[in-house]
C-alpha cells in the first residue's frame, strides 16, 4: 500500500510540476463560459447583433435563455470536449514516459510496473472527476451571473449527477487511450485514437446502434444526439463497464510485458 500511495504522489507531483493541471482547469472553464455566452445572446438576440456578437444573418439555434437550456449546452460541451481533452490528459500521463525517456528507469524502481500503471489510472480518474466538478461549479456561478430564469434545486441536483456521470463514463474508456499510448510509444497515436472513436461513436448513433457501442454511451447521456438521447438501457452500462475493464487489463498487461529498454 505504501508503494502504491508513493506512486500516486509521484505521478501527481509530475503533473503539478509540469503545470498541466492548471492548464486543464483553464481549458474546461471555456465550457460554462461559452454556455453563458449563448444565454446572453438568447436573452437579447437583437442587442447581440447590434453589439457585433453575432452576424446580422446568423441563425440562432432553437432554445430559450433558461437553466434547462443552459445545462443542455453544458452537457453537450462536456461530452464533446471532455472526450478529447480527457484523452489528451491520459495520453500525456502515459506518453510522456517515452518523450522524456524515463521509461527505462522503471526497471530500477522497487515499485512494480503494475503498481505504477494503477497509480497513473487513479490519478487520471480523480483528475477527470475534479474537472467535471469544476465545470459544474463554474457553470452555477456563470448561470447566476447571467441571471437566467427557470432554475430549481431539483434541476441543479439532476444536472450535477449527469455531469459527473458523463465524466465517469468517459473515465471508463481512458484505459484504452493509455494502452494505445504504450503501443504507439507517445502522444500521437492515442490522440488520433480519441478522434477516431469519437467519429465512430457519432456514426453508430446515426445508424441507431449507439447504445451498443461503448464510446457512444457518454455522448448519448450528454444528449448530443438530441434532448431525449439520454435514454439508455442497462445493457449499455454493462457494455461500457466491460469495455473499461478490458481496457484496464490490456493496459496493465502491456506495460508489464513491454520491453522497457526501447
Amino acid at each position: 500500500m505504501n508503494a502504491f500511495l508513493s506512486a500516486i504522489w509521484a505521478e501527481t507531483l509530475k503533473a503539478y510540476k509540469a503545470g498541466i493541471i492548471w492548464i486543464s482547469f483553464a481549458a474546461v472553464a471555456l465550457m460554462p463560459l461559452v454556455a453563458g455566452f449563448f444565454m446572453i445572446i438568447l436573452k437579447n438576440p437583437e442587442q447581440a447583433r447590434q453589439m457585433g456578437l453575432i452576424g446580422a444573418k446568423a441563425q440562432l439555434a432553437a432554445g430559450t435563455a433558461d437553466w434547462p437550456t443552459f445545462y443542455y449546452v453544458l452537457l453537450m460541451g462536456s461530452g464533446i470536449a471532455g472526450m478529447i481533452l480527457f484523452a489528451f490528459l491520459t495520453a500525456w500521463v502515459f506518453g510522456r514516459e517515452f518523450s522524456d525517456h524515463t521509461l527505462k528507469e522503471w526497471l530500477a524502481l522497487p515499485t512494480t510496473r503494475a503498481t505504477i500503471v494503477a497509480a497513473k489510472l487513479v490519478l487520471i480518474t480523480v483528475w477527470i472527476q475534479a474537472l467535471a466538478l469544476w465545470i459544474y461549479g463554474l457553470g452555477l456561478a456563470v448561470g447566476a451571473a447571467v441571471g437566467i430564469p427557470g432554475g430549481s434545486h431539483a434541476l441543479n441536483e439532476v444536472s450535477f449527477w449527469r455531469v459527473m456521470s458523463i465524466a465517469f463514463m468517459i473515465n471508463l474508456l481512458m484505459p484504452w487511450v493509455a494502452f494505445i499510448a504504450g503501443v504507439g510509444r507517445g502522444y500521437l497515436l492515442p490522440v488520433a485514437w480519441a478522434f477516431v472513436t469519437m467519429a465512430a461513436a457519432q456514426i453508430s448513433i446515426v445508424l441507431g446502434w449507439g447504445e451498443w457501442f461503448p464510446w457512444a454511451v457518454p455522448a448519448l447521456v450528454a444528449e448530443i444526439a438530441g434532448p431525449n438521447g439520454s435514454s439508455i438501457g442497462a445493457h449499455s452500462l454493462i457494455i461500457l463497464f466491460a469495455a473499461g475493464l478490458a481496457g484496464i487489463m490490456a493496459t496493465i498487461a502491456w506495460w508489464r510485458s513491454a520491453d522497457q529498454a526501447k
